[in-house]
């Protein structure tokens, strides 16, 4: 698609948004707050951090840096259209995050959300033409994808089952020195869903979860506590889907060597599924301090959820590594109708 279909994307969402919306959206950015919070979203997406400056001259920027040119409209139009194109989409376009998402799997199997919109398409730029282009993000990544998929990249609602076990590693070591309650934790999958050939989370996905306690070791040898709850994950879109430590993923850390050897052995772990596995939660136990990057847990979806998602063309096919998602991953039977 060109860089002038994409502004009349852009465009389309500005139409389908009501007056009074837009009015009350109007009165909100007026304090200076919300359209200061929105831009920053943007800015993070685009350049994984919030710029300095006076809000126009930042909107202006990142519409240029996206689209090649100012998007036409009111402040709020401009912000709303910027965000939706980026996140959302239409009813006929996947958003350019899940475009790109789509784009880099087929790069490198996995995808990298963390990252900035920049840096994700630099590096694609540079593994499939050799260096890095420029322009605007959007037809660079049109540009990507017509390249890696010329038969285009579009969203199809997919169900994902409850009680969808995936396996997920720790982003970041946490000790209870550098964790308080209430920070945010990201575990990354290990291992890409799919559902009924439908890519709905790549490898490098995000879970979060948050910390829900922190104890330091304690006289007479009571050891240090971490309790973490988790919240959701990120598919491609992008969208979330809630998850907990739930029995499925009990079971699935159980039957996993690895996964107990580790948190035995390093933090004499113990999962709780009384009150705090229904919040989703895993209590560590232990002298060591800390749980490590790397350390592995399961969860599972706390209910069935319809995302979007990318139908795998045959011919690429081959490139999933565990096919479709079971329950646990890599050990159980594909999920079909």
């Amino acid at each position: 698609m060109k860089l002038k279909s994409y502004l009349i994307l852009a465009a389309v969402v500005i139409a389908v948004l009501s007056p009074a919306s837009l009015s009350f959206a109007s009165d909100l950015a007026a304090d200076g707050g919300p359209a200061f919070h929105t831009l920053e979203r943007i800015e993070t997406i685009v350049y994984g951090a919030p710029q300095g400056g006076g809000l126009l001259s930042r909107l202006s920027t990142a519409e240029k840096d996206v689209f090649g040119r100012e998007l036409p409209g009111s402040l709020t139009e401009r912000q709303t259209a910027m965000l939706d194109f980026l996140e959302k989409g239409t009813t006929t376009q996947p958003s350019l995050l899940f475009k790109l998402s789509v784009a880099e799997w087929a790069v490198s199997q996995q995808i990298h959300p963390e990252w900035s919109l920049a840096k994700r398409i630099d590096t694609m730029e540079a593994i499939v033409e050799g260096t890095v282009q420029g322009g605007p993000f959007a037809a660079r990544t049109e540009r990507l994808i017509t390249k890696l998929l010329p038969e285009g990249v579009l969203a199809a609602p997919v169900e994902i089952p409850a009680s969808t076990v995936v396996k997920t590693s720790l982003a970041q070591t946490l000790t209870v020195k550098n964790v308080k309650v209430d920070d945010k934790v990201v575990l990354k999958l290990i291992e890409e869903i799919i559902v009924n050939g439908n890519l709905v989370a790549p490898k490098g996905s995000r879970v979060f979860a948050h910390i829900t306690k922190v104890k330091p070791p304690r006289s007479f040898g009571r050891p240090s506590e971490i309790e973490m709850a988790f919240d959701a994950l990120e598919v491609i879109g992008p969208n979330s889907v809630t998850v907990a430590m739930g029995e499925a993923a009990k079971k699935a850390m159980e039957t996993d060597a690895a996964t107990v050897g580790a948190v035995g052995a390093s933090f004499a772990g113990a999962i709780l599924l009384g009150p705090l596995g229904l919040a989703g939660g895993f209590l560590v136990r232990g002298s060591d301090n800390q749980l490590k990057e790397g350390t592995l847990f399961y969860v599972e979806t706390t209910a069935a959820a319809t995302v979007p998602g990318y139908k795998i063309p045959s011919q690429i096919s081959s490139m999933t590594v565990s096919g479709d998602v079971t329950s646990p991953q890599g050990t159980g039977s594909a999920i079909n109708p």
